[in-house]
């Protein structure tokens, strides 16, 4: 099914899209969203170490890592946080303000200042992108001669993103890691031995930091003194053990292998120490006593990893190139100087990261997002009739959905037509059946089914995680924007409803024995997540992690509601609580050892496609549709117990986040 222009040959279809390129070309010719990389200032030092830049090149990377981050739909929190890591190994401190759209940001080195400010055209959700600038920050965290802060094994970060222009840049990665471990037999003795080390140091290291802060804050207020507020990367809460084992893997030198650790950990301390270094009037007894325990966890960690010197000779040399594993290695020559890559080759792999092609064909996101809302309806109480119908509605409606957006057609607009789309070509295909069958004519509340493709749940939830944070701002912002693309849903589907004299009532109890129904359950969340994460453009193993995670979480939600009678507000609270722990304990199992380091995925990645099968899109419809017919009462009841599920979603993921995070838990 063709939108729009019927083509009748491959010229047509070309000549077509070149006109459509040229379209947007002009039209954004006036629209500039970012400072140029080609300014004087920018320019001048372009072929420089990063770490002896000016300030504009400097800005100039900070501010594009926190772009992407920004545009692929993550939190206003979370694109701080990349760019204080971008930031860091740079000598730079960044304050910026972050909305839905928008960045504004000034960043100094201590002597000179500058303002930049981005702004998007449009959002959307990637987290493939999301796990690439994760790793882009650890390889050039590593590449400027300070410790990884994502994995404890940096050289995973290394090679993927040295290998970012390879065809199956996965698959490379995983390749040259596994290359470079196999050199030498005592390899993972090393890298057990530093992740052990690292791991049982981290604990007293980031209680000590909190200790120091909360210190500071207690003798700034009785002699009148005010210390400077912790580095917001400090708290980060797999900071202490990337830095101890990093240390290890990327040291060149073999007689410094036993003060590795060391080394990193005075680095850490230091700069805690000089962001919260007292006045003139403050006690130097009141600080000695904050880093006391400080000092001590340092040389227990420095006479354990002294230990395993002797045996690291082979493996260092063997980790510590970093070349890229690239066929074509002269295409990224490595600097000489001091200060590791030039502001042109980070460029040249943010440019990788920034124009990587969608994971997916839009046939292929069709095909997802048709199993994901036949599940999505199987578990609201759908049979076989309601999810064949929903499967085509939304198949058709998301292909048609891409090919809008691949043209760069507003977003409203494309989400209305792809809903029309959607709910007629589900409502049709139910007629159809029922020209075999008049069963399948009874079957006309699937059509709603068939538009929840376009449920907004990334910025539902990243929304309520930045109102957690304190930012309202942006939090606000992505609520609104979240229920302005639910409300262009809900009145095309009411508008489909109107034109084709539907009533949708519900869908009809199947009657399964509750054992049969929990195993279906799981099956269809499993597939469900699955589809959303497809649809969010994720690789497929990060795919497959977050469908066990939602199998798991909304299994255990709709049996608590049926058999243990639990509301739904409270029963949206724990499955989105339960994704939260269940991604911090593959994190956790990745930071520690016991799990491929290539599968560490951010939690956000994992946690909010495992919940986004949780919103409401029945009842938000419902409150359309009664509102739409005048009744006041029911759109009100209808439009409340969504409100109630989707608040407990974000409230869940913030509860076990703060149970988990030192970063949450504290504010410092």
């Amino acid at each position: 099914m063709n939108v729009g222009v019927k083509f009748k040959s491959r010229s047509s279809k070309d000549s077509y899209r070149g006109r459509a390129a040229a379209e947007v070309r002009r039209v954004s010719k006036y629209h500039t969203h970012s400072i140029p990389l080609d300014m004087e200032d920018i320019e001048r030092d372009y072929d420089k170490p990063i770490v002896e830049a000016c300030i504009a090149a400097k800005t100039s990377l900070i501010v594009r890592v926190g772009m992407l981050e920004l545009g692929a739909g993550t939190g206003s929190f979370r694109v701080r946080e990349m760019m204080h890591r971008i930031a860091y190994p740079m000598g730079v401190h960044v304050r910026a303000d972050v909305n839905l759209t928008d960045i504004e940001a000034t960043c100094t080195d201590g002597v000179s200042r500058i303002t930049e400010v981005v702004d998007l055209p449009t959002t959307g959700v990637n987290t493939e992108r999301i796990w690439l600038l994760e790793h882009f920050a650890d390889w050039l965290s590593v590449k400027c001669g300070q410790a990884g802060t994502y994995h404890a094994m940096s050289v995973v970060s290394r090679e993927l993103v040295d290998n970012l222009d390879e065809p199956n840049v996965y698959a490379a990665a995983r390749k040259a890691v596994k290359e470079v471990l196999a050199q030498d037999q005592d390899a993972a003795k090393v890298l057990k031995d530093a992740v052990a080390t690292a791991v049982r140091n981290e604990d007293e290291i980031s209680q000590n930091r909190i200790d120091a802060a909360a210190i500071d804050t207690r003798t700034a207020a009785g002699l009148g003194t005010v210390g400077s507020t912790p580095r917001p990367e400090d708290s980060n809460d797999s900071k202490a053990a990337s830095v101890s084992a990093a240390a290890v893997i990327e040291n060149s030198d073999s007689s410094a292998a036993g003060s590795a650790v060391t080394e990193s950990s005075a680095t850490s301390l230091g700069r805690d120490s000089g962001a919260e270094r007292p006045s003139s009037g403050q006690s130097a007894s009141t600080q000695g006593e904050a880093h006391e325990k400080a000092r001590s966890s340092e040389s227990a960690a420095s006479s354990e990893q002294s230990a395993s010197s002797d045996r690291s000779t082979s493996f260092k040399e063997a980790v510590s190139s970093d070349k890229p594993a690239s066929s074509d290695k002269s295409a990224y020559p490595e600097p000489q100087e001091a200060g590791g890559i030039t502001v042109r080759q980070a460029h040249e792999r943010l440019d990788l990261i920034e124009r990587r092609k969608p994971l997916y064909s839009p046939l292929f996101s069709g095909f997802a997002s048709a199993v994901a809302c036949a599940a999505f309806v199987f578990l609201l109480g759908g049979g076989p009739y309601d999810m064949a119908g929903a499967f085509v509605g939304a198949g058709i409606g998301q292909w048609v959905r891409r090919q809008m957006l691949g043209r760069r057609i507003n977003q409203f607009f494309a989400t209305g037509v792809a809903v029309i789309i959607a709910a007629l070509a589900c409502v049709g295909t139910l007629r159809l059946v029922g020209i075999f069958d008049p069963v399948a004519l009874k079957h006309d509340t699937a059509y709603i089914g068939a538009i929840l493709f376009v449920i907004p749940g990334f910025p539902l939830v990243t929304g309520g995680l930045d109102i957690a944070k304190l930012d309202f701002p942006s939090g606000v912002q992505r609520i609104t924007y979240a229920f302005s693309i639910i409300l262009v849903a809900t009145v095309g589907g009411w508008a489909v409803a109107r034109m084709v004299m539907l009533n949708p009532q519900g869908f009809e109890p199947m009657n399964l024995s509750p054992l049969l129904m929990a195993g279906l359950r799981m099956i269809a969340a499993f597939c469900g997540v699955w589809g959303f994460s497809v649809l969010f453009n994720s690789p497929q193993r990060m795919a497959l992690v977050a469908a066990v995670i939602g199998a798991l979480t909304d299994t255990m939600r709709l049996e608590m509601q049926d058999l243990l009678h639990v509301p739904p507000e409270m029963a949206a609270f724990l499955g989105a609580f339960l994704a939260g722990m269940l991604a911090t304990v593959w994190r956790s199992s990745v930071r520690h050892g016991l799990l491929p380091p290539h599968l560490g995925y951010p939690r956000i990645s994992l946690t909010v496609p495992s919940i986004v099968i949780m919103v409401p899109g029945l009842y938000m419809y419902r409150a359309m549709f009664y509102l739409g017919q005048f009744n006041t009462l029911n759109a009100l009841d209808w439009a409340f117990r969504a409100f109630m599920v989707i608040i407990c979603l974000p409230i869940g993921l913030v509860t076990a986040r703060v149970l988990t995070d030192r970063s949450w838990r504290y504010d410092v």
